[in-house]
């Protein structure tokens, strides 16, 4: 049985925990983005600012050195200072105002071409407004630049201080740091998915557990109507043999109401067999044993089993075992059933010997045998060797298992196959 709604139910549970997942993630990601970005720009801003407080500092001993009167310019103090010497590299330039010589500090830590620092010192000469930023030289190098006017007493501009840092190391050190944040990010939120999974399936496991329940009792149910259907085919099929026969022969129906109350019995005691076995198999039940003689039980069953114009003989000595009357009746009921269907040569009647002794059941058929490799598959259940369900060996094994016996299977030299069901033999009554 195939429960198609448990299978689409436990598909949608799948879904949505990688819909949580998924939300999960995003939400942190979109927070990890924000907080990348935050220390991205805290960084640059930093970066930033330790490049204007250089040029600044430069400028500010450039004005301290720099005497200018009467519209005339005079920078011979500066070449007495150490700035002169230093990184930034400076130049003091006319712009627009009256033309002068340009002075220029002896250092050059960055090329920068005349055209960029001339237009700074027009740009701040001719707006009277001091100019900071980040500029491209003409070799496309990062730099950052102070360009401040000049006024003498009578606030009239006189020139301009041109100041430039280089800029290249200050953005190679953010492009680090911005890889490391992004890539610190990355891992975060890889991680962070991780951890929604996880957290998504134990917040989930509940219904999930709930969905393996259910899964299993549906297929425990659909275990127990199988075995039913299988274990009820033998009586079934007797009773409509012991009916047929009773129509033809009115004289015989009284020899045959026997058989047919102990047909009618074996299948009430299956119906009761497979509720019994879950509960066994549970562990909250406990086969019924006691004291029985083997032999009369299997003479029993064949005396009941439709035969399907198979010969069927039994030698049998007395045997006492200990178990339960109804799980072994059932159990030596599937092994001839099964001899009866499998155990004949095409065309011909199932020849079946049935054997017990000394606790032991041997059902010896004149089929075609069994491959020796895949014998033991044929004790698993819905595994089987012709068209069958192959639910009847499995509880055979079952049976033979919880009664601490054996159930073997092997070919006989002469062809067929050869099944053996061994139990602990009872207590021996001494004369």
């Amino acid at each position: 049985m195939t429960d198609t709604s448990t299978d689409t139910s436990t598909g949608r549970l799948r879904r949505l925990r990688g819909l949580l997942t998924l939300l999960f993630t995003a939400m942190n990601a979109v927070g990890l983005v924000i907080l990348a970005w935050l220390l991205i720009e805290a960084d640059a801003d930093q970066g930033r600012q330790r490049l204007d407080s250089d040029v600044r500092q430069v400028s500010a001993t450039l004005a301290r050195l720099i005497a200018a009167d009467g519209g005339a310019i005079v920078t011979a103090y500066i070449g007495t200072d150490t700035v002169n010497e230093q990184c930034p590299q400076f130049a003091v330039l006319p712009g627009t105002a009256p033309r002068f010589e340009p002075y220029r500090g002896k250092r050059e830590c960055v090329p920068v071409d005349d055209a960029l620092l001339n237009r700074l010192a027009t740009e701040a000469t001719g707006t009277n407004l001091s100019k900071t930023g980040y500029e491209k030289t003409a070799a496309g190098r990062s730099v950052y630049v102070a360009a401040d006017p000049i006024k003498d007493t009578s606030q009239q501009i006189v020139g301009a201080v041109v100041v430039v840092a280089d800029a290249e190391v200050v953005d190679e050190q953010h492009g680090e740091w911005t890889l490391l944040v992004i890539g610190g990010c990355v891992l975060l939120v890889l991680g962070l998915g991780a951890a929604g999974y996880f957290i998504a399936g134990r917040a989930m496991r509940p219904a999930t557990a709930a969905l393996e329940q259910q899964k299993s009792l549906l297929d425990g149910v659909s275990q127990l109507l199988d075995g039913v259907v299988h274990d009820l085919k033998t009586p079934v099929a007797g009773l409509r043999a012991l009916a047929e026969t009773a129509s033809r022969n009115p004289a015989a129906q009284a020899e045959m109401l026997p058989r047919t109350i102990r047909l009618a019995s074996m299948m009430g005691d299956i119906i009761d067999l497979w509720p019994s076995r879950a509960r066994m198999t549970a562990g909250v039940e406990k086969p019924a044993m006691e004291p029985l003689m083997l032999d009369q039980l299997v003479e029993m069953v064949v005396e009941d089993m439709p035969a399907d114009g198979a010969r069927i003989s039994v030698t049998s000595v007395p045997t006492r075992v200990e178990g339960d009357a109804t799980l072994l009746r059932r159990a030596v009921a599937n092994l001839i059933g099964n001899a009866v269907n499998h155990g004949r040569a095409p065309g011909e009647e199932a020849d079946i010997q049935v054997t017990v002794l000394d606790g032991r059941v041997i059902i010896a058929d004149r089929g075609p045998g069994v491959d020796p490799e895949g014998a033991a598959e044929l004790f698993e259940r819905f595994v089987s060797g012709g068209g069958s369900t192959g639910i009847g060996l499995a509880v055979v094994k079952w049976v033979a298992d919880i009664h601490g016996g054996t159930l073997r299977l092997y070919n006989r030299d002469e062809g067929g196959a050869i099944f053996e069901l061994a139990l602990p033999m009872g207590p021996v009554d001494k004369p």
